[in-house]
């Protein structure tokens, strides 16, 4: 449970423990209270809202559908108490706040660590929910108002949200430095189907991307494995003389320290996978949450980070 649950009534604060814990024993335990004073307030709860907010399933309770409702409203409602507190501290000097921010896996490995690092330079009392996920539960994080900012790559455009920074990413070929085809400029995707490959997963915009080559020439690929996770995809390689299929997001540490090479793909039908950092439309950024895109776009620019990949 939060801190912030202060602001709720009694029954509603039990009835958020009770979603939280799964049952009204466990509840009463989070809240060091008796069982019966944990039932008795979601029982009045019940009563005055004249719908049943649970559903017994075994020894446990889980959320009705109307309680499914409540939980996220309630939770919304959290938020923007978070939001307004979040307002008055920068009314300070923005020495306190809250961001949540959700990412896929290749932005965590070094960008968003960077760029975190500066900010918590030039904003030391902010703190940062961060959840790494899949793009799919990214954007659905976001449109849900449980993360303020989202990474996530996409070879569309993400509609219905707010698009604060983008930018194009060629897919190349990922090997390790003593592959055969490690001095190649550029290579087609034809001249690796007798190589070991390993694939992104079905799901992932790469795949999106190489789907166009794959699909035609799908049996007569040699394919070893195929993996949702980057940090999976480059240790196999580095390990092996498997070939994997990336953009340059997430392994930049791996290509300056030379274990890895990274050649782009010319095919002309392969689609630029495209990093989006997201917000919901409509909503309305705490002061936090502006400084943080501020200093994205004035880090990374209008073509990704000044530093280059």
């Amino acid at each position: 449970m939060r801190n912030d649950t202060a602001i709720l009534s009694t029954a509603f604060r039990y009835f958020m423990a009770v979603a939280d814990a799964g049952s009204i024993r466990a509840a009463a335990r989070e809240l060091n209270i008796v069982s019966s004073a944990v039932n008795r307030q979601i029982l009045l709860l019940e009563e005055s809202m004249g719908i049943r907010l649970f559903d017994r399933v075994g020894r446990g309770l889980r959320l009705s559908e109307a309680g499914q409702i409540l939980v996220r409203q309630v939770r919304e409602t959290l938020d923007r108490y978070d939001d307004v507190v979040t307002e008055l501290d920068t009314l300070r000097g923005l020495r306190r706040g809250r961001i949540r921010i959700v990412t896929v896996e290749s932005i965590s490995i070094e960008r968003l660590p960077d760029l975190l690092a500066e900010f918590w330079r030039r904003h030391p009392g902010i703190e940062v929910v961060l959840t790494v996920a899949g793009a799919h539960t990214v954007t659905r994080l976001v449109d849900e108002g449980q993360a303020d900012v989202g990474f996530a790559f996409s070879t569309h455009d993400l509609d219905g949200f707010r698009l604060l920074h983008e930018e194009p990413h060629p897919v190349g070929a990922l090997m390790a430095a003593d592959h055969r085809l490690a001095g190649r400029e550029t290579l087609r995707f034809d001249d690796l189907v007798e190589e070991n490959l390993v694939l992104p997963a079905r799901g992932l915009s790469l795949r999106a991307a190489l789907d166009p080559l794959i699909a035609p020439r799908r049996r007569m690929l040699k394919v070893r494995a195929e993996l949702n996770s980057l940090r999976l995809m480059s240790a196999l390689v580095r390990r092996s003389d498997s070939v994997a299929f990336l953009t340059r997001v997430g392994i930049e540490g791996e290509l300056r320290r030379g274990e890895l090479v990274w050649v782009p793909l010319a095919d002309d039908d392969l689609a630029l996978d495209r990093l989006m950092v997201v917000a919901r439309t409509g909503s309305v950024p705490s002061l936090a949450v502006a400084a943080f895109v501020d200093l994205v776009e004035e880090a990374w620019g209008s073509n990704g980070p000044k530093t280059g990949q």
